[in-house]
């Protein structure tokens, strides 16, 4: 059951999946994702290996507190703090993160910052943001602005653009369903696809990837067009220790053909079972 939690000055909406007294795994979309990016039989999968699951929404996306197109009034560490803040709300002193591509930078900031109420790091399909990295393919393709006035371009829009990033594994019947849930939801649609690239992008105030001193696993998919392996393998580079997973014929994200591969890592990662 979806729950609002008033968290840090603002409301987030979270869904719980699992035993509470099982290790809790704490899930963070990326940028412009609701927690339903995270579907259901993902975390039911997960929570029936003994792991007590979390799935959110973070600020500007599904029933979270949304702020103006344009004009976020938060940065990333705010958003890694509502990580923590949600974490209080629930009663749990440590989790193990989960953070996909752009939230990638939330879970360094609370692997940083926070140690004590981290477990573990799990990166997936994410980057260090380094300079020398490969720019997205120029095999992918690019969408103007979408029509926001427009429901039906709308939803063909975000459809297309997640088929464009996920590549050939990507189910566009489960894909659409979900883009029309994720639309009626919301707050604010269009602040969901606009204010996560407006914020300030804040790293953590102690350090890197580098001094991140727990466990630390990167996900990636092979065939990754927005973030090519390479990012993925920067980060285990940057990490002393890290290890990772590829994920084969998987573009950007966890695509439902490769969730049992998913769920064994992570379940692998915190704590086996």
């Amino acid at each position: 059951m979806e729950t609002i939690y008033p968290v840090n000055g603002v409301e987030l909406c979270a869904e719980t999946f699992g035993d509470p007294a099982d290790p809790a795994v704490l899930l963070i979309h990326g940028a412009s994702a609701s927690m339903l990016w995270w579907p259901e039989s993902l975390c039911s999968q997960l929570a029936g290996r003994g792991r007590y699951v979390i799935r959110y929404d973070q600020r500007d996306t599904g029933r979270s507190t949304s702020y103006p197109p344009g004009r976020p009034g938060y940065s990333m560490r705010d958003l890694a703090a509502d990580a923590v803040g949600l974490l209080d709300a629930l009663g749990i002193d440590r989790a193990y993160v989960v953070a996909q591509s752009m939230s990638g930078g939330v879970g360094l900031i609370l692997g940083v910052d926070n140690p004590t109420r981290v477990a573990s790091v799990t990166f997936v399909s994410t980057s260090t943001g380094a300079d020398d990295l490969p720019p997205p393919s120029a095999d992918m393709p690019r969408f103007g602005p979408p029509d926001f006035t427009d429901r039906a371009a709308l939803e063909e829009y975000v459809v297309q653009s997640a088929g464009a990033e996920m590549g050939g594994l990507f189910d566009v019947e489960s894909t659409r369903d979900l883009v029309r849930r994720d639309i009626a939801r919301a707050r604010d649609f269009e602040a969901s696809l606009t204010n996560h690239y407006a914020m300030d992008f804040d790293g953590p105030v102690h350090g890197g990837f580098g001094d991140l001193s727990m466990p630390v696993l990167v996900i990636h998919g092979e065939l990754d067009p927005l973030l090519p392996l390479e990012h993925g393998e920067a980060v285990r580079d940057a990490v002393p220790g890290a290890s990772l997973v590829v994920l084969k014929g998987a573009g950007h994200g966890v695509p439902e053909a490769l969730w049992d591969e998913f769920v064994d890592a992570v379940v692998q990662h915190t704590g086996g079972q």
